[in-house]
This record gives structure tokens, sequence and C-alpha cells, in this order.
């Protein structure tokens, strides 16, 4: 079911909650040696059985005390009430870990996970075969520290994680700096790593280890904007670059709502048929038991306990003898920005690539068409990575298509698109710098436009993301990109749209001179489509049981009687100055009370400007405030962050402050200014 911002929507459903495992659980906090004498913070929930268990590790810097802990307790307790032993562990340097913050996903971290995992297998109460799983940070992860190879690592789960942090990650698109997240993400990411750790579990020594770390703290986005081609910063974050180094089996889950669902298509690819098995459902970026929209859930505990048994306790579960790749085919729907459970079916491929879908081409028709999109071209696109909120999926796509050159395709029968679409576009540009974006929308015989996928290409990446390659201006050429995939049907009567447009903001950040567009030629452009064919043997009608969890942690969320709501997302126009402004909710936002009585409160507002025709107007801006607050200690600490990107045609200019108190007084306060270089974006 669909619905716009306005409608009102049933709830979506909610997991069935488990108060019946197998096992009693315990659980106790510890701490585990690293070499060097740091300790990191872990919660570890065990069976109750005097018998070694196999260890379960969730490993990422979001703090296991408060943010996470909700999502925390949906899981470990299940897994323990199931015979394992799960683990969750604060990354070095945040929460209540021990250490200074150190780049994120850097050197420091992986070397870190790898004792982590070598000290689980060793404790008395381990069998010496550990997992490793996460969503997002956690998933990546587990990949890459599979990619060293510690040998108790036997299995992974990867949820809605990138294989690649250059080009599926939230810094790059298509070799395009993605203002959206790589100005968004670096601006949440100071906020989070400026929290103190909290004194109810490293006591009076808390504020000593905040200021140490803030001293420590540099803002992300100086060093992810100074390399902005596929260099050795990126290839050495990228498992991609050598996924036989992974010997762990691998189960891959990932949605179409997600940007991160190309990496299970890589993996199910590249991995041999008995090491690794890939889901892609409906999902936006959640685990797939949490019920949040687009639906159906899937029981997703109890198919990852499946991988587990198989490869931690030789259990012969079946899970080789799933199809390699289980994904979901949406229907066709209407445009909404949020969708409590969306039309669709399952599917089993045995292999991938998949001996049923037949790359098909759509040759362009018709004469060239200068493409120059208004600069505010993509404030219907919708969040970069949606989590189920009411405003996070991209509208009626009408208004976007007006500002873009379309071309259009009817199909005489249904038409299933499982994979990566391709296009190629031979464009003559004016000017050295500029991009195309690629949308893929099913358009209705009422005209509504659902956006079904897209992509896009900087022309300096035309000959490869490792370069920076200038046009030529007023020289033809032939450049060909994917789309991000997806699994969708066209049925007969609609048409099939490709929009291309010179201009997505605020994903994609406008490069200097691209208010002149570009000339297309449909004359030697085409759409590649693979397209699936009909084999009743692959349907899948049971593919998943239903979502269940273990008991919830009980955290309250107060609602302030006189808080006026704020919108998601809010478009403003500027007629006279003809300038546009996005605001957008990030964060979990207001504020939880935590059964040990912990109040934690975040508010994030990301806000993006652009004038209609000035790629140089455009400017973000980021301001986050958090709490945390334990009134019977007298403990109220406080932190807030402003983060600044602008441009001028020559370089990047970024602002950033961290401003931190206990109570009244000011503990730190700091702002960073750089100017960098526009090498490629």
């Amino acid at each position: 079911m669909s619905r716009t911002a306005t409608d009102t929507a049933p709830e979506p459903p909610t997991p069935r909650i488990r108060t019946d495992l197998p096992f009693d659980v315990t659980h106790e906090d510890v701490r585990i040696p690293l070499p060097d004498g740091t300790t990191l913070f872990a919660r570890v929930w065990r069976p109750g059985t005097d018998e070694p268990v196999p260890v379960l590790l969730e490993y990422l810097p979001h703090r296991l005390s408060d943010r996470t802990a909700p999502r925390d307790h949906q899981r470990h307790p299940w897994y323990a009430g199931h015979g394992y032993a799960s683990v969750r562990v604060d990354v070095r340097g945040h929460g209540n870990s021990e250490g200074l913050p150190g780049e994120a996903h850097g050197a420091q971290e992986l070397a870190d996970g790898v004792e982590v995992v070598n000290w689980l297998a060793g404790q008395p109460w381990s069998t010496g075969r550990v997992g490793m799983f996460g969503i997002g940070w956690g998933g990546l992860n587990s990949l890459r520290i599979a990619a060293l190879a510690p040998e108790p690592l036997k299995a992974v789960v990867t949820v809605c994680a990138t294989d690649d942090r250059y080009d599926n990650d939230r810094h790059y698109m298509g070799g395009s700096v993605l203002a959206v997240d790589l100005h968004a993400w670096a601006a949440a990411t100071l906020a989070y790593v400026s929290r103190p750790p909290d004194p109810e579990f490293v006591g009076d020594r808390w504020k000593d280890i905040w200021t140490s770390r803030l001293a420590a703290v540099e803002p992300s986005i100086h060093t992810w904007l100074s390399h902005q081609t596929r260099d050795d910063h990126w290839r050495r974050g990228s498992v991609r670059e050598d996924l036989g180094a992974i010997r762990a089996g691998v189960l891959a889950v990932g949605g179409w709502h997600d940007p991160y669902r190309d990496t299970v298509l890589r993996l199910v690819a590249a991995l041999p048929d008995d090491q690794v098995r890939g889901i892609i459902g409906p999902w936006s970026h959640q685990y797939p038991d949490r019920c949040r929209p687009p639906g159906p859930g899937i029981g997703f505990l109890q198919e990852t306990l499946r991988w587990w048994d198989h490869w931690l306790k030789d259990q012969d579960s079946d899970v080789t003898k799933e199809p390699k790749l289980r994904a979901w085919i949406s229907d066709s729907h209407p445009p909404a920005t949020v969708y409590t459970e969306l039309p669709g079916r399952w599917v089993g491929e045995p292999s991938w690539p998949s001996p049923h879908i037949t790359p098909t081409t759509y040759e362009l028709q018709g004469s060239p068409v200068l493409v120059r999109s208004p600069q505010q071209t993509g404030l219907d696109a919708g969040r970069f990575v949606p989590l189920g909120g009411d405003a996070d999926l991209p509208p009626d796509q009408r208004d976007e298509d007006a500002k873009s050159a379309c071309f259009e395709f009817q199909p005489a029968r249904d038409v299933t698109v499982l994979g990566r679409p391709r296009v190629r576009l031979r464009v003559t540009s004016p000017v050295p710098r500029g991009q195309a974006i690629a949308r893929l929308c099913d358009v209705a015989p009422d005209g509504s436009s659902t956006l079904v996928t897209r992509g896009a290409l900087n022309f300096t990446s035309r000959h490869g993301s490792s370069v920076t390659v200038p046009m030529v201006p007023a020289m033809t050429e032939d450049i060909t990109f994917e789309l991000t995939g997806i699994g969708h049907v066209f049925p007969a009567g609609h048409r099939i749209r490709l929009a291309v447009s010179s201009a997505y903001w605020p994903w994609i950040w406008p490069q200097p001179g691209s208010e002149r567009g570009f000339t297309l030629d449909p004359v030697g452009s085409a759409l590649e489509l693979p397209v699936r064919s009909e084999d009743p043997a692959t349907a899948l009608p049971s593919a998943f049981a239903e979502p269940e969890q273990s008991e919830p942690l009980g955290v309250v969320l107060p609602v302030p009687l006189d808080e006026e709501p704020r919108p998601e997302r809010l478009v403003v126009r500027d007629v006279a100055e003809g300038e546009w402004t996005l605001e957008a909710v990030a964060g979990c936002g207001g504020v939880r009370v935590h059964p040990d009585g912990l109040e934690y409160a975040e508010e994030g507002r990301d806000t993006y400007v652009v004038r209609e025709d000035d790629p140089l107007s455009a400017r973000a801006r980021s301001e986050w405030s958090i709490r945390l607050h334990r009134a019977e200690r007298g403990w109220d600490a406080r932190v807030s962050t402003r983060s600044e990107i602008s441009c001028t045609a020559r370089e990047f200019v970024t602002s950033d402050e961290v401003v931190c108190r206990d109570g009244d007084e000011v503990v730190f306060h700091r702002t960073w200014e750089r100017r960098v270089p526009r090498v490629a974006g």
C-alpha cells in the first residue's frame, strides 16, 4: 500500500516477539584487551548452557549503550536464545571504548576488529568459531575483516553495506561528488564522534576521556573531499578490489530502496556457489525483520540462523540448496513517498548472472536535443539513504521529467527487469565539465511517473573513475554508464521512460559551466534493460518465515505537547531570486528514555540551497544537537555542531564547528576552515 505525504495509511505489520526462546539468556558488559593496552567496551549475551558455543560479533562505532541499544536488543538476545554467544563491540574511541577515534574504516579499526575476533574465539565459553554481521558500517566491517581472513571467522552476514567505498557509498556517484550525503554524512559523523563516554560505564574518568578524544577529532569531509577520483585511498577501503580474499561464507542482504544493493549483485556474481547467497527485498536501509516501510518484511533472524548453523555448527540447514540469489520483483505501483508494503513476488536465480535474463536494447529516437536542466532538478529525488520515513522516497516524477529530455517505449507485453540497466548516450558538451543523470520511470496511463532506478556519470570520469579527462568542447562522444540494480515489472499499457538531465541537486554537486547543458543525439544512443523471462519454476511463493525478534528493550519516546512537528522534507522557492531551498530532518530525532535512566536526544537538520541558473550558488549546511542526560548522577553532556560547504569554479569551501558542554561549562570549542581544489568534482 502506498500513500502520499497527506494520506493516512495503516501501520506496518510488527514482528512477532519471542518470549519462548530455546535457551535462557544472560548478558554482561566486558572489556576486550588490545595489544597496545587499549580496551574496547563490549556487551555479551550468552545462552544458559555450560557447553561452549559459537560466537556472533557486531562491531561498529555507533554506541551500544545508547544509540543502537534498542536495535541491538531486538537481535542479540534472540541469537543467544538460540544457542550462540552474541556480542556487540564499540570501535576504538567511540562509545565507552578506550583510545582515540581514528579514520573511519581505517587500518586501526580493522586491525582491532581482527584482535576482537581472535579474543572471542579464545574464550572458555566459545567453540572457537566466529561469525560477523552488521548493517551499513557494521556490514562493511564484516566484509573487510573477512577479507583479512582471521582463522576463527567462518561466516558473515552483511546487510545494506558497500563493497566499493568510492562509487557505491556516501561519497561519489559516477565520479560526481554526492552533495547530499558526502556532506551530510560527514556532518553526522562529526557530531557522533564528538559524543562523550557514559560515566555509568567508565566512571569519573569520563570527562578526561572525552576531552582527549575531542582533541583528536578531524572532520571526515577533509579526507573524503581530498580524494575525488578512485585512488589508493578508496581502493584500500573497498573489498571489491579483491573479493577472492574473502574465505568465509557470505550471506549478502540488500533492499531495492537502499543505495548499496549493487553490492549483493557483485558478491553473488564473484564468489563461488558454495560460499555465497544473496537476498534483495523491497526494503530501505533497515534490517529486514524491523518491518519499516517499504515491506513486506521477512523472518530475517530465522534466515540468518540457518546460515550460522551451517557455517558455525556444521548442521545441514539446506542454505546451500537455496537459489544463489533470491530477489523481490515489484509490480508496477503509483508514485508515493512511502509504501507500507509493495506489491510483487519473490523469485530465485540459481546463478548470477542469470540464464533467465537477456540484455534488451531500446534505441532512442528523434532529433538532437539540448539537455539544459535548471539547477534545482533533483529536488524530488527523495532521501539518498531511506530509513522508512514518510517523506523518504521520490514522489511523482512528472515535474522532474519536464526538466529532462525524455524518451519513451511502450511495451506490447509485460517487461520484467532484474539487474542493472545501462545507457549509452551520444553527447556534445560546450564546456570541459558536466554530468549526465539518467532516470528510468514507469509511466501509467494517467500520466503519473514512478521512479524505478537511476544513475549518473561525471563527464570527466567517462574513461574510468581513476582518471580525470575533461571533455573537448564541441566534440561528440559516446558515454556509457549503468543505473543501480532493480527488480520491477513494466506492465503492458504503461510506458518505459528514460529521462536524461544535466543537473540533479542536491544528490549531485553541479559542475562549473553545467548551466549550459549538453546536446544529446538519439541516433547512436540507447537504453539496455536486463529483461527476465518468466519461468514459473523460479517463483518462490513462500520464500521466508514471518518476522520475529526478542523482547524490546523498553525505551520510552516522550512526545512534548507544546512542540510543533517539523516536516521531514520541505522545499521552499524564492520566486524573485530564483532560489530553491530543501530542508531535511536528519538523525533519529526526539528524546529516548532508556530503562537505566539515560535520556538520549538528538536533532539534525540538513539544508541545501541553489539558484536555478547558477551551479556555483550551490551550498549545504548541517546542524546537529545531541544531549546525554542522567538525572540521578547530575550528568548533562551536550554536543552542538555546524557544517557548511560551498564552492567556486576552482575550489570547495568547507567550514565546521564543534561546541561541547558539561552542563553550562564549555569543555571544547573548535572550528575548521578548508579550501579543497576541484579536481574531478
